[in-house]
């Protein structure tokens, strides 16, 4: 089966390559892009799209790919010896498996999604290279292995916030999700938004875009920014042409919270709107 997107995910051909050439080359598929471009969505409709079960592993920067295989329980074996308790006689009972394990003795191949993997330490990626690339991993304590049944399909997100290893990277087919154009996010916004009228639309996207466009905006508003933004504008039955003024492109939109999460942003559009209206003296 060719993954071609769903209903509810627009995925651009692009995508769609790097997907099915990550699934035939059973590789990892290392996605990157924007915060809010649809990378964690990706594996839930992949997933959805196949009929299969999703896995996630959301990373933190306190996690060890440890966790992902199993952890040793030992504070609650101590505990039950002291109590007497017969079932500390099989250390099988304080084996807790991770999410690796979940979907190498799953059925079916599942889709396991490793989510934000640059903000767990520097040699996390190079902690799983065996993991990933030979699908099995030893259980030190039971002295057994445990060896992917079927394989599954990796999708591994990442922000960018740090460099994966060279090693780790050879590993993974590599796809980079380019921000939507346009008319590419006019698709996108007609998934969310069936009914939104098309002058509304057509005035928010290009106020959205405005924004994104300014020299010196430091966290430019994501796609899930639109989305919520256009939710409220809805909502406020805002009137389009307050969204747009040629004379005034540094104005602050309408219900702007939504699209602007960061104090600095806020203050050049200030900077910028006061100087607009010194030229317009």
């Amino acid at each position: 089966m060719k993954f071609t997107g769903t209903n509810d995910y627009i995925a651009s051909d692009e995508l769609q390559l790097a997907v099915n050439a990550a699934i035939t080359l059973q590789k990892p598929l290392l996605i990157k892009g924007e915060p809010g471009t649809g990378k964690t969505m990706l594996a839930e409709q992949l997933a959805e799209s196949l009929g299969t079960e999703l896995i996630q592993w959301h990373i933190k920067s306190t996690t060890k790919a440890q966790q992902g295989l199993y952890e040793y329980d030992a504070v609650s074996r101590l505990r039950d010896s002291q109590l007497g308790d017969d079932k500390v006689h099989d250390v099988s009972n304080y084996i807790i498996k991770g999410k690796l394990w979940e979907a190498f003795t799953a059925d079916k191949p599942v889709v396991l999604l490793i989510d934000e993997i640059d903000k767990a330490d520097i040699e996390f990626p190079n902690d799983l290279l065996l993991e990933l690339d030979k699908m099995t991993f030893y259980v030190y304590e039971t002295q057994q292995w445990v060896k992917a049944v079927q394989r599954p399909i990796v999708i591994i997100t990442s922000n960018n916030e740090k460099e994966l290893p060279d090693a780790f990277l050879r590993r993974c087919f590599f796809h980079y999700i380019q921000f939507p154009t346009a008319q590419q996010m006019q698709a996108i916004v007609d998934v969310h938004h069936p009914d939104l009228k098309k002058q509304l639309l057509d005035a928010a996207l290009k106020r959205f875009f405005e924004i994104r466009d300014v020299p010196g905006i430091k966290k430019k508003p994501s796609t899930s920014e639109l989305i919520d933004w256009l939710k409220l504008l809805m909502a406020e039955d805002i009137d389009p042409a307050t969204l747009h003024s040629a004379d005034h492109k540094a104005d602050l939109p309408p219900l702007y919270g939504a699209l602007m999460k960061n104090e600095q942003d806020i203050h050049l559009f200030e900077k910028l709107m006061f100087m607009a209206r010194r030229q317009d003296r």
